[in-house]
């Protein structure tokens, strides 16, 4: 998908974007808690979440972690911003702007340099990943840290296999992310972490006829509904339980944080 796609996909799930991703109660808190240990947050840091969204999880950081600056909810839609308004909060300030905007020192913001930033699922939509990060590195200040949440090279979901498939064409692998943090001049490492999803099997296929992963936007409407209906015979169960897996590619700048 290129940059307009992407934008436009987002743009229409806006409304409903955190409906789709709230999983069940403890998905969120889960992985805002988890973001916030690998990242070793702290009040006095100045954060940025790159490709926030409606800054679902952001929102959840920022009630663990109690900052004293606003945490950067940075993203190139500003419909999806604009759901920030639908629950204020003084700990939260929207920034359209894309990471390569970012990077590329196009947009302004609050703060000259950051502690800590990250992306959740969307290093994937950057057209030049190494280029894009090494950008984003160079924002840190000394001793800061840059987290990359992304899903593994492939994937447990109980999707149809069409959509399996083009997830592992499309994917980037983990380690070559990894490497370019490292290029960019960052200690990199990688881990990963797991969290076992339990949703109810109709809300599910909901959300792929909604297309909730940006992946789906690239099947046609009769594509998706064979791909549900392919769904619905191989998971005749009225709760689908399977891993949530995610690879967390974090990089920290050489320096004391000050």
């Amino acid at each position: 998908m290129d940059g307009r796609d992407v934008r436009g996909h987002y743009e229409g799930l806006a409304a409903e974007y955190d409906e789709h991703w709230v999983y069940g109660p403890d998905y969120v808190p889960w992985m805002s808690g988890r973001i916030a240990e690998a990242l070793r947050l702290g009040p006095a840091d100045r954060v940025a979440d790159i490709g926030s969204g409606t800054g679902l999880f952001a929102r959840e950081v920022a009630q663990r972690v109690q900052p004293r600056h606003p945490i950067l909810c940075v993203d190139p839609s500003e419909a999806m911003l604009g759901q920030l308004g639908t629950l204020p909060s003084a700990d939260l300030t929207p920034v359209v702007a894309s990471a390569e905007d970012i990077a590329e020192g196009r947009a302004r913001l609050p703060y000259e340099r950051l502690d800590a930033m990250w992306l959740k699922e969307s290093v994937h939509h950057v057209a030049d990943p190494a280029h894009t990060l090494r950008g984003l590195a160079s924002r840190l200040a000394p001793g800061g840290r840059l987290l990359v949440v992304m899903l593994p090279a492939t994937i447990q979901y109980p999707l149809f296999e069409a959509a399996l498939a083009r997830f592992e064409e499309l994917q980037p692998d983990p380690a070559v992310i990894e490497g370019y943090l490292q290029a960019a001049g960052l200690e990199a490492g990688l881990s990963h972490v797991e969290h076992e999803l339990r949703i109810d099997r109709d809300k599910y296929l909901g959300m792929v006829r909604a297309r909730y992963m940006s992946l789906l936007s690239t099947f046609s409407d009769s594509e998706i509904e064979k791909g549900v209906e392919e769904m619905r015979a191989a998971h005749p169960e009225p709760v689908l339980v399977f891993p949530d897996r995610f690879a967390f590619v974090l990089g920290r700048r050489a320096g004391e944080s000050s």
